[in-house]
């Protein structure tokens, strides 16, 4: 791995878990780690109660936009997180792959996507101890 680490996060629409990871990784670990996150399927727009649910804990991601995931994204990346893509995202050696099961927010309520943005918070945490990056 890199003096820096690349994480790229990966959803079928890139409108919900895999942004709200990346907002929480930028915002806990600064430049620390270069942050990426993309879509096997991307949808038009984020999800904007997944943008609320970050908005309250001091997290804009509305200037993010869903991307469509790409070799070259996976291969730039030290670690590829995946949240339900299932077989739709390419594997390459020598990569490190997690896959979370995490709640799909589409079409879900703000307490349900608060669940998932607190969950993913704590995995984000959890990751950047393994990383040996200080939040």
């Amino acid at each position: 791995m890199a003096d820096k680490p690349s994480v790229l996060f990966v959803c079928v629409h890139n409108a919900g878990r895999s942004q709200m990871a990346a907002g929480w990784l930028t915002h806990l670990a600064g430049d620390a780690v270069e942050v990426r996150s993309a879509g096997s399927a991307p949808a038009d727009t984020i999800n904007p109660v997944a943008v609320d649910a970050m908005r309250e804990v001091g997290i804009d991601i509305t200037g993010q936009t869903p991307k469509i995931l790409t070799v070259d994204a996976v291969q730039a990346s030290d670690v590829v997180i995946t949240m339900g893509c299932d077989d739709t995202c390419p594997i390459f050696p020598g990569k490190r792959y997690e896959d979370w099961d995490l709640t799909d927010p589409a079409g879900q309520g703000i307490e349900t996507v608060r669940h998932v943005r607190d969950e993913i918070r704590a995995r984000i945490e959890k990751l950047l101890v393994e990383l040996d990056v200080a939040s």
